[in-house]
């Protein structure tokens, strides 16, 4: 039941649209194509004067396809990134991850790389030199249509410009017959050229011993998200929707790199996998962003020949142009990040496959292009994949990656409930009261009747254990703990929920990370949950109008107001205070120093 509905990602290895490109959407007095190739040579040349980017170990000649970003470039970098997690992982509440580079063959077997993430090459004659069959298609359709050769005739134009339109639906065999048509040749060396044959783009690796165990260098970060399903779902709280998020490293061996930094082989991805219950794909957040309009540029207009049009992104979700909310919410977000970055509202597009590019798993996709000296090029891709991914890999490995939907009516259980009698363990064991009661109410039920059978047969049971280890703690300090605080209701209650979600909402704007837990579980078991992943404070919403923060290894609590909870969690986090000192300005004793 786990469906992936999202996969938005923002990539320099991507597409250029130019075939299909609608009449009000030309570039602002840079349409001269001559004017166009000396403007982007002025751009890159400052950008490498100025050490924002230079070709890698360049030395030695450099190799096509690696850069190294300077001190400038890696700056502007590490600020996107940085607005890019706080626009989506934080305000979003998503869970992040971060996987390794180097990929077993099997999982990529299983997620179909290994078969068909090819491109198609050819070699130039006697020479042998290298080509992407598509490229030299493309790029002869572009100079005969851009250049407006008088022999072209309009029915030639109009026959390019289809060649265009549905060049990436087009096979080895018909890729071959077209360069064969309009003889095209080796760009340098004048020489026919091979016929189109596959070539994977995957760097193939050994892990281990060499040949024992092979991979690849991932050439995405989609399938450490999809893997990791079955734990991701279970940390939150095995409820849906969530999502997973993660920025790193991809490599793909491209037959000829161009274009600079937007078809290169070793680049930076930041991607998100949003799962849903495929029979609910709404969006209780679509409302912030329903009203936003843009230019759209949906299949029907592209396959009959009409413009981009300015959309409300609302309208074109009732009436179906977009598939469903959460995918429309998506490319809300994404317009906006990418209008706050800077990007020219009127060279931004949201332009949605055509059928022939459509992935047979997918329900609908819309890519972000954006135009620059290179034509309309795409720059993040969002898609309803279905549960594609999950299936395959449950395939593959046999492990289920699925999510459980609750009953419609309720079902009677049996279920074992362990109550500490609070009064009676405070007097056995004084101080280390909340600890032995927080132990207990985590305790499996296995446990709960060994210990209960000790008891009735000894009088006695050796010692209080922490579970099933949960109760193992990491010690953080603040300042570097990974979340800064949980939030969860004390009870199931509408208006406590209401309560911790406008809470979750103050400590985004304060950019503290955080985890909402409103799964109903004891307080017991969500404050362990709490300690095991080493967050310093819990805040617990026991009324409308104050709550209490738990600090993670004295145990003790505060109360403060609803509208102070943020700046008092980031004072302590961010060094500004000690906990003493909070403890001191909320009336409560001081934690003595061995705490």
């Amino acid at each position: 039941m786990g469906e992936n509905i999202l996969k938005a990602k923002a990539l320099p290895n991507q597409k250029e649209r130019t075939a299909l490109k609608p009449n009000n959407m030309t570039s602002n007095g840079d349409s001269n194509f001559t004017n166009r190739d000396a403007f982007r040579q002025a751009v890159v040349n400052t950008l490498e004067r100025r050490l924002f980017y230079v070709p890698s170990f360049k030395i030695y000649g450099g190799v096509a396809g690696l850069y190294d970003y300077g001190p400038p470039g890696c700056a502007v970098k590490a600020n996107v990134l940085a607005f890019w997690r706080q626009h989506f992982v934080l305000e979003e509440n998503m869970l992040e991850v971060d996987c390794p580079c180097v990929t077993p063959e099997i999982v990529l077997k299983a997620s179909g790389h290994v078969d068909k993430f090819t491109d198609l090459m050819v070699k130039g004659g006697k020479t042998g030199t290298c080509y992407r069959a598509d490229h030299l298609l493309k790029d002869f359709c572009k100079d005969k249509l851009e250049k407006k050769d008088v022999n072209i005739t309009a029915d030639k134009a109009a026959e390019l410009k289809h060649v265009l339109a549905v060049l990436d639906d087009l096979t080895a065999e018909e890729l071959g017959e077209k360069i064969k048509e309009y003889a095209i040749v080796a760009p340098e060396s004048k020489n026919p050229l091979s016929d189109p044959y596959p070539f994977n783009l995957m760097f193939q690796t050994s892990i281990g011993l060499p040949g024992l165990s092979p991979g690849f260098m991932r050439p995405e970060t989609a399938q450490g998200i999809f893997v990791n399903f079955k734990d991701l779902y279970y940390y939150n709280g095995n409820k849906l929707p969530f999502a997973a998020a993660q920025i790193g490293q991809a490599f793909r061996n491209e037959i000829s790199p161009r274009q600079g930094l937007l078809r290169v082989r070793e680049f930076t991805l930041a991607e998100i996998e949003h799962f849903v219950d495929p029979d609910d794909k709404s969006h209780p957040k679509f409302p912030e962003v329903s009203n936003l309009e843009f230019l759209m540029f949906p299949r029907e207009k592209q396959v009959s020949g009409q413009p981009a049009e300015r959309t409300c992104l609302g309208e074109a979700v009732s009436k179906g142009i977009v598939n469903n909310e959460t995918l429309g919410y998506f490319i809300g977000r994404v317009y906006l990040f990418l209008t706050y970055l800077g990007i020219d509202k009127d060279r931004l597009c949201f332009r949605q496959h055509l059928a022939n590019e459509m992935a047979h798993y997918a329900a609908d996709c819309w890519d972000a292009e954006i135009e620059c000296s290179y034509g309309w090029i795409e720059c993040v891709g969002i898609a309803d994949r279905s549960a594609y991914d999950l299936r395959a890999h449950t395939d593959k490995s046999g492990v289920p990656l699925v999510a459980h939907e609750k009953f419609a009516e309720p079902t009677e259980v049996e279920k074992l409930v362990i109550t500490p009698v609070k009064k009676e363990v405070g007097l056995a064991f004084k101080g280390d009261q909340r600890m032995v009661c927080e132990a207990l109410e985590v305790m499996s039920e296995k446990e709960a009747m060994e210990m209960k059978a000790d008891l009735e047969s000894k009088g006695e049971w050796s010692s209080i254990k922490t579970g099933d280890e949960q109760l193992n703690v990491f010690r953080f300090p603040p300042l570097v703990a990974p979340i800064k605080c949980t939030v969860f209701p004390l009870v199931q209650n509408q208006e406590y929920e209401e309560v911790a979600k406008s809470i979750a909402h103050m400590l985004t704007a304060a950019g503290i990370s955080y985890k909402i837990d409103i799964t109903g579980t004891s307080i017991g078991k969500r404050y362990a949950r709490t300690d095991e992943l080493g967050v310093p404070f819990a805040v617990t919403v026991d009324s409308t109008s104050s709550v209490t923060i738990r600090e993670r290894d004295s145990k003790v609590q505060i109360r403060v107001n609803v509208e102070e909870v943020a700046s008092a969690v980031k004072e302590v986090t961010e060094g500004q205070c000690t906990w003493n000192d909070m403890l001191l300005k909320y009336n409560a004793p001081p934690v003595p120093d061995d705490e």
